[in-house]
């Protein structure tokens, strides 16, 4: 599907002329850029800081158990349901992108059935997964290089959580298919119902009840519920609810879902991935750096959180005047959405090294395990606005039909930008090195996928 200033073509190739706005529909079709960027990404920002804010606690109350193993656990077993996360991710991408570009060409009526389909095809998929996760858990968390005490924790946060993937896509889904409508706000609320379910369980089980490390894992189940039903009610409420998908409908929309979704979630499995490889090599050097590492984990969505929103709130901006044919409206989306990236890395520099001790300070981190924290803070920090870069062109990609190149980049980013500059960096300086190793490749593929979004706005000029 390739709209164009002409026009654009339906799911069945066909070409028809690009819709005008319509009231109530088409949100980003005009107005502001820069106000809809910034709006867009402040809201998801808000949803997505109290989510990395509760996720930095619950690191914190796990540190205050007094066992850097379970710290490191904390660790092996996020980075591994991140591959999890990756089918949500990609489920979300893949219902935000179809349903905004429908709104933009005036097709907003097909989107419940839209809806319907996406949900029932990643609960099917994320129950499938959550077994795999349930049973093999030891094996992939001992490949980690975890061991001991920290392998057993970990193994036991994710077969408890695991098994609620499917409630899980529920409510990414639900999410990506507000956001699509501009519907910043009740977006914004899935997370937020998340983030205070976190917030108040977290503390409560692991110490008003005694649970421990265990509470930490329920608390994120009970998260996990209220995030989906806070993504059911408005649509139930607002958009007319679910549409039971029929077998013509869901055979039309096939091939338009699996063209979206496969590269996205193969595009979100890489990044898993990569810190595996990374924890992996982390953890040679003792439990003192693997808990570090976890602990800049944390960080990272936490002092980058509007970075990391950018990718999710400008997609249906693009989106919607892709499918208009407002491919000018689509460049000075992705210009804006750099300018923010930059700015906002250029502000966050100087507070992280300035905090840099008091982080090691809050998380009671061994002496061995804060030169990875002084790495991050004076080195890793100004080089993620490369990353941010390649988030904003996977957004772009996903939305212009071009979601292999997403693929393609961010699989290239975390295995070539990953492995072997962190193997020479960990050959030049130990554990602090494979973290700088890794920063150094996002920049190489940060800026290569961006010139690759370029490269596609002005092929879409040229039709």
């Amino acid at each position: 599907m390739t709209p164009t200033d002409a026009g654009a073509e339906d799911s069945g190739g066909m070409r028809v002329a690009a819709a005008p706005p319509r009231p109530g529909q088409g949100k980003f079709l005009t107005g502001s850029l820069m106000r809809h960027v910034a709006v867009m990404t402040l809201t998801s920002s808000v949803g997505l800081l109290a989510l990395f804010v509760v996720d930095f606690v619950d690191l914190f109350f796990i540190s205050q158990l007094g066992d850097p193993a379970l710290t490191a656990g904390i660790g092996f077993a996020s980075t591994l349901l991140f591959l999890n996360s990756s089918l949500n991710i990609g489920l979300m991408i893949t219902i935000s992108a179809l349903a905004a570009r429908r709104i933009g060409m005036g097709r907003g009526e097909t989107t419940r059935a839209l809806l319907g389909e996406v949900l029932m095809l990643g609960i099917a998929l994320s129950a499938v997964i959550a077994l795999l996760f349930w049973i093999f858990a030891p094996q992939w968390v001992e490949m980690m290089g975890a061991s001991g005490t920290a392998k057993d924790a970990a193994v036991s946060y994710i077969r408890i959580v695991a098994p609620f993937g499917p409630v899980t896509v529920t409510g990414m889904v639900c999410s990506g298919f507000l956001r699509a409508y501009g519907d910043a706000r009740r977006a914004m609320n899935t997370t937020l119902a998340m983030a205070a379910g976190n917030a108040v369980f977290d503390p409560l089980l692991m110490f008003g009840l005694g649970w421990g490390f265990v509470g930490a894992a329920w608390a994120t189940v009970i998260s996990i519920i209220l995030m989906a039903i806070t993504g059911i009610v408005p649509i139930l409420s607002h958009y007319g609810g679910f549409a039971m998908p029929s077998r013509a409908s869901f055979a039309e929309n096939l091939f338009d879902i699996r063209r979206i979704m496969v590269p996205a979630v193969l595009t979100n499995l890489a990044t898993p991935v990569g810190g595996i490889i990374a924890f992996r090599l982390i953890a040679v050097y003792g439990e003192a750096s693997v808990a570090s590492y976890a602990v800049i984990g944390r960080i990272i969505p936490l002092a980058f959180c509007l970075l990391f929103s950018l990718s999710g709130s400008i997609g249906p901006i693009i989106g919607q005047n892709y499918g208009a044919g407002q491919i000018d409206r689509v460049r000075g989306t992705i210009d804006r959405a750099v300018l923010f990236a930059a700015g906002f890395t250029l502000l966050i520099w100087p507070l992280l090294i300035l905090g840099s001790d008091a982080i090691g300070a809050i998380f009671d981190l061994p002496v061995g395990g804060m030169d990875l924290i002084h790495a991050f803070a004076w080195i890793v920090v100004p080089l993620f606005f490369f990353n941010g870069l390649l988030f904003i062109s996977n957004a772009s990609f996903n939305n212009l039909d071009r979601a292999n190149w997403s693929s393609l980049t961010n699989w290239g980013r975390n295995t070539l930008g990953v492995l072997p500059f962190a193997l020479v960096g960990s050959q030049m300086a130990g554990a602090p090195g494979v973290l700088i190793g890794q920063a150094i490749g996002g920049v190489l593929f940060g800026l290569g996928a961006y010139w690759l979004t370029r490269y596609r706005v002005n092929q879409l000029q040229t039709l």
